[in-house]
């Protein structure tokens, strides 16, 4: 759900993919004047664990925890009722997981949050990675179109009372025609014209994804090996339309 605060917050979020903390703080200070939200992902979590969250936060970042979490239902809500006491602005599941998990999930966190006073994380669901294309879908028994698979999925989503999805920028388009204005949208796999796509293959520029309706645009890389992760910062809001 787009409540008010989510609108307040500038839509690019900084991911620490990264096992060194230091050196993605270090980042995400550089380019706080265009940041609000800090991606904590599986890489960073694993390395430095609940803490890093904690940290994070002191320094004034919200926090998207993207562990897109996937296990039978009552192991992913146990997760969730953990990391709520993180009090992240949102956290990740994969939808591939099922609907009873999503459900349970999202029911356990809704009645923990209230219980104990703390702040409902958005739940952002997860349909195929960004990394895959269609010849890795198929060798693990997906053989129709990538685009098919992923409204499949993202319906869901929906249906199992998340509040948002991460979509690739070729399929965000056709996600938010299926499932509507009131889920958040996250985008990765976002590049500025003329730079590398790493290891995405699905991608797009910020402004072509705003357009297609992302809300939020997920970067990592391009700021932090750029050498000047600022100018980087400034140049995707500029092309989003959001600066």
């Amino acid at each position: 759900m787009k409540d008010d605060e989510l609108k307040r917050l500038r839509p690019l979020i900084l991911a620490l993919d990264t096992t060194d903390p230091a050196h993605g703080m270090e980042i995400a200070e550089q380019v706080k004047e265009y940041v609000d939200i800090v991606k904590v992902g599986l890489e960073l979590f694993s390395a430095e664990g609940p803490g890093v969250v904690t940290s994070v936060r002191e320094k004034g970042f919200e926090v998207f925890l993207d562990l897109k979490l996937n296990d039978i239902p009552n192991t992913v809500a146990s997760a969730c009722l953990a990391l709520c006491e993180l009090e992240p602005l949102m956290l990740t599941l994969h939808a591939m997981g099922g609907q009873e998990m999503m459900r349970l999930a999202s029911r356990a966190v809704g009645e923990r949050c209230k219980e104990a006073g703390l702040r409902r994380p958005l739940m952002i669901g997860v349909t195929v990675l960004t990394s895959l294309d269609l010849p890795a879908l198929k060798k693990i028994g997906v053989d129709h179109p990538i685009e098919e698979e992923v409204l499949r999925l993202a319906r869901l989503v929906r249906e199992s009372g998340l509040g948002g999805l991460v979509t690739s920028p070729l399929e965000t388009q056709s996600v938010r025609r299926a499932v509507g204005e009131e889920l958040v949208l996250i985008t990765p796999g976002v590049r500025l014209a003329g730079m590398d796509k790493d290891d995405q293959k699905r991608v797009a520029t910020p402004g072509e994804a705003v357009r297609a309706g992302a809300d939020f645009l997920v970067v990592g890389r391009p700021i932090h090996t750029a050498d000047e992760p600022k100018k980087v910062a400034e140049g995707i809001l500029k092309d989003a339309g959001r600066l």
